[in-house]
């Protein structure tokens, strides 16, 4: 890897080359939200909902303007994800969360964003093409701001090594529950016996996601290597930065090669993420009383509001939701999870996160709001 790479810095204008290699155009939507001004407060509040957080970053959402006031909000089909989550469950979560964002942004703004949710029912066991919520805006001065919606820009899931040197502290947890107001909902450890038996676990849950070759592929797909391709597609997993590039166009990472199971590409994923999920100080999950499309929903209003809580807080938050995909091969992680936390039918495990403390690192990708929304009259 090493002679290839240096081949290439070696060459002619490779600083340059380096330096056209941004993909600083794809999280103008963050900036464009602080901005507003879209000239109907729908838009100035979905400018903010697109920002929420999704699986594999898929942005999911799909947004009917129809009349004055009205918002209908669709999953986008062809973003689910049909191998590691075939239920379509986190699918709806990030639904929820961006729901939950877009009602922040209208109140901000003086108006109240009802929600009537799975208007023409709960589709099951897949999403199909029923509308995930209705949503009527009415101008509301009155209407309670969010408290946390200050940190809305700021929200980050961090997929950083987490320093081995700062504990996150019980008071600190219970704060960022407070925080949210997800309360008794969000359950949360650092005694170390407990957090090595959720590093196993996730550990353990990760490596088979990694070596199932139909979600292996599924995540391969989704991948985008180097600034050009986030660029182009701003969404999925993206995998960037100047040696990204350099070892991208010496051919030494590819998609072909990521999705080759024992290629050097596949294992240095594996280590890559697995030294993430070592390095967690601490985790926290939260649970919903039960599992129904509603619930989903709520349990994505409540993910993003502890993400932000964390983040208020100066706490890095990053879910590892592999543990509570199922998919076949995922069943025994799924079970101990659940058993590990104590929780037993009607709830269900919505999230697991690590929490510890590192840089706040630069937004991720988003779709233009633009490329999301059909106006009808």
């Amino acid at each position: 890897m090493t002679g290839g790479a240096a081949i290439l810095v070696a060459g002619g204008g490779a600083a340059a080359w380096l330096t056209t290699r941004s993909i600083d155009p794809v999280r103008e939507p963050w900036r464009a939200a602080a901005k507003g001004g879209f000239g109907d407060p729908r838009l100035n509040a979905v400018a903010y909902a697109i920002l929420a957080p999704s699986a594999h970053n898929r942005q999911p959402w799909w947004v009917e303007l129809r009349g004055e006031d009205k918002l209908v909000l669709y999953c986008d089909l062809i973003r689910r994800l049909p191998e590691a989550d075939p239920y379509d469950r986190q699918t709806v979560i990030g639904l929820g969360a961006f729901l939950e964002l877009l009602g922040m942004a209208a109140a901000e703004q003086g108006y109240k964003a009802e929600v009537t949710s799975f208007p023409d029912g709960e589709p099951a066991p897949q999403l199909d093409g029923r509308p995930i919520a209705e949503v009527i805006f009415t101008e509301a001065p009155k209407v309670k701001t969010a408290p946390l919606f200050d940190d809305l820009l700021d929200r980050r899931t961090n997929r950083a090594v987490f320093a081995q040197d700062k504990p996150v502290t019980s008071g600190t947890m219970d704060e960022v529950a407070a925080l949210s107001g997800v309360g008794g909902l969000f359950g949360h450890s650092n005694d170390p016996a407990q957090v090595d038996r959720l590093k196993a676990l996730c550990r353990e849950a990760w490596e088979i996601e990694c070596n199932v070759q139909r979600t292996l592929d599924e995540s391969t797909a989704l991948t985008r290597i180097g600034a050009a391709a986030i660029r182009e597609n701003p969404d999925g997993i993206s995998v960037h930065g100047p040696m990204i590039e350099l070892y991208k166009a010496a051919g030494f990472l590819s998609k072909k090669a990521m999705a080759e199971k024992g290629s050097t590409a596949h294992q240095q994923t594996i280590s890559y993420y697995n030294n993430l999920i070592d390095s967690a100080m601490a985790f926290g999950w939260l649970v919903s009383p039960g599992n129904s499309r509603v619930d989903q929903l709520d349990a994505g209003a409540h993910w993003v509001r502890l993400n932000m809580a964390a983040n208020h807080l100066g706490v890095a938050f990053q879910p590892l939701s592999q543990a509570l995909e199922e998919f076949p091969e995922m069943e025994e992680p799924f079970e101990q999870a659940h058993t590990e936390l104590g929780v037993s039918a009607p709830q269900q495990l919505q999230g697991l996160f690590r929490l510890g403390y590192a840089k706040r690192p630069a937004p991720s990708p988003r779709w233009a709001m633009e490329s999301r929304i059909q106006v009808l009259r």
